[in-house]
């Protein structure tokens, strides 16, 4: 009998981790559209930006952006977005790409379906009212997703844009933003969809390496644009809010 409640245990705790692993995923998801990258023989790649967006660095943010002629992602939070009117539109009149990140940047995992629908359609409405055109992509806080998350975003038509190089996730190498830069340099490829954190205080380095990141790349013939020109028309469908 203990030896059967021992293997039970065993197993349970096997499966906690097996759930853990599939909701953290970057390239599978249960159910709907996942794009983690892109397979393509063409020199391009997409740039996106998480969290936010906040006050103090979206200036320097659209200037090292602007200088360089780059259009980038950013998948923000409907909180913050909110709470700092303007400055969503500002991105998107500066020739970006928003993304759906939800409202208040929590796990979205093990909730019911009313939470997942209010975080993704509240955030939704704000990025339209800030002038973005064309399909809404999401992303989820920290990648997690398992079930109910993804049959909603199945069930309202509705991509999941991960990606494949995360230089600042990392302690060791957000250190500096030359680190941060020669992890993006040893991992990219064509298709490759990079993400940053860069808009608080804590990514200081995230913030300065965007400069350096981005003719670095393009020293190597790399394009730098966004999610929806890396993806390309077969993938611009409609989605819920067009």
């Amino acid at each position: 009998m203990i030896r059967r409640i021992g293997v039970a245990i065993v197993v349970l705790l096997l499966a906690v981790a097996g759930l853990r692993q599939l909701a953290r995923a970057r390239t599978v998801q249960v159910f709907g559209r996942l794009v983690d990258r892109v397979e393509t023989a063409e020199m391009r790649v997409a740039l996106s930006f998480d969290d936010g967006p906040a006050p103090a660095a979206i200036d320097s943010i659209l200037s090292v952006l602007g200088e360089r002629r780059v259009r980038a992602t950013f998948f923000i939070n409907g909180a913050p977005a909110a709470e700092h009117p303007g400055l969503a539109a500002q991105l998107v009149s500066s020739g970006h790409e928003l993304g759906n990140h939800t409202w208040s940047h929590r796990r979205m995992v093990m909730r019911r379906q009313a939470f997942y629908r209010d975080e993704v359609v509240r955030t939704d409405s704000l990025i339209r009212a800030a002038g973005h055109q064309g399909p809404i992509y999401f992303r989820p806080p920290y990648g997690y997703k398992l079930f109910g998350l993804p049959w909603l975003l199945q069930r309202t038509g509705r991509t999941t844009v991960t990606w494949d190089i995360e230089p600042d996730s990392y302690s060791e190498v957000a250190a500096t933003s030359e680190g941060i830069v020669l992890h993006v340099l040893e991992r990219v490829r064509p298709g490759s969809i990079i993400i940053l954190h860069a808009w608080f205080p804590s990514r200081a380095t995230s913030l300065a390496a965007i400069g350096p990141l981005v003719d670095s790349l393009h020293a190597r013939g790399y394009r730098v644009g966004t999610v929806r020109d890396l993806l390309g028309p077969q993938h611009r469908l409609a989605q819920p809010g067009r």
